[in-house]
């Protein structure tokens, strides 16, 4: 006999756009977010049983999103996910958990002769603050910020040797080499009993952000590093250390790669190693590299 092991269901691409109109300067802000929202609970009928009853529809979900980013701020994302999700299962009695991803688009402030303008920006990037909460019943509200799709690249200052060898292995080993990646680096808070809670720490959500950006392009930048392996390491040490609201960070590297080119059959010329200028960018195959690093438990002691 078949059972239903798990299920969820809601709403995704939920595009929110919202401005904050000072009158006092004449200066606006805007934040554009894309959201997501999955409901659990005791909704097992509706797919067993074609009972629509128990089903929160979709569009509302959607409404909902709309109404309180009218009625709360948006910013932090972290405070608004925090609110949404405690919304479903405050307000749906057999909804016992509601999942919340929103993705914060860029748009900056143009500066215009070197002041920046009151209500003009542009987009400067792929790259997007990431947050999701997780709002259970009876357990409080998980939160997960992360930095997405930041594109970074060094032309030197990364090796890699000394790995295994085998009769599968054909990969040279390298003294120098360029490194590049996109970085997706997540950082998960202890756990908040309350959407309250959430807002009492409000300053440290943005502090927390700038934290991980910074260490994340300044650890990149500056490390001779021996492996992507060793370098994400030392970031996720530094953020721990940073940020002390924070029980784990995780990072997600993919390499993007760029291999030399040899030009020797055109008269000789020499574009390799040491005389390495011209290479062609990768797509795929490609590495992905991977951790997480949490504190380390207190000792009984």
């Amino acid at each position: 006999m078949p059972q239903l092991a798990s299920a969820r269901y809601g709403k995704d691409n939920v595009r929110v756009y919202k401005v904050h109109r000072d009158e006092s300067s004449g200066t606006q802000t805007v934040v554009e977010m894309t959201v997501c929202i999955l409901l659990e609970g005791e909704i097992d009928t509706s797919y067993t049983k074609a009972d629509n009853n128990v089903v929160v529809a979709t569009d509302t979900m959607k409404n909902t999103v709309y109404v309180l980013a009218k009625q709360h701020p948006v910013t932090p994302p972290e405070l608004f996910a925090s609110i949404v999700s405690n919304h479903f299962i405050d307000t749906y009695k057999h909804i016992h958990a509601a999942h919340v991803k929103i993705i914060v688009h860029r748009w900056t402030r143009i500066a215009v002769e070197g002041k920046p303008h009151p209500h003009s920006f542009y987009r400067d990037g792929a790259e997007t603050r990431n947050v999701e909460a997780v709002a259970r019943e009876g357990q409080g509200i998980t939160i997960r910020s992360a930095i997405a799709g930041l594109l970074v690249l060094k032309s030197t200052g990364s090796q890699f040797h000394s790995f295994i060898r085998d009769e599968y292995t054909t990969l040279p080993e390298v003294n120098d080499r360029i490194l590049s990646t996109e970085v997706d680096c997540g950082w998960t808070w202890k756990v908040f009993p309350s959407p309250d809670a959430v807002e009492a720490v409000v300053p440290q959500f943005d502090a927390a952000f700038e934290n991980a950006r910074n260490i994340t392009l300044k650890t990149f930048a500056q490390d001779s590093s021996a492996s992507v392996q060793n370098t994400m390491y030392k970031m996720c040490d530094r953020i721990l250390a940073a940020v002390p609201g924070v029980d784990a960070v995780d990072y997600s590297l993919p390499n993007k790669h760029y291999f030399e080119i040899d030009l020797s059959w055109h008269k000789g010329l020499k574009n390799t190693g040491k005389d390495a200028e011209v290479y062609a960018p990768q797509s795929n195959p490609n590495g992905l590299i991977q951790c997480t690093v949490t504190r380390q438990p207190k000792s009984k002691l």
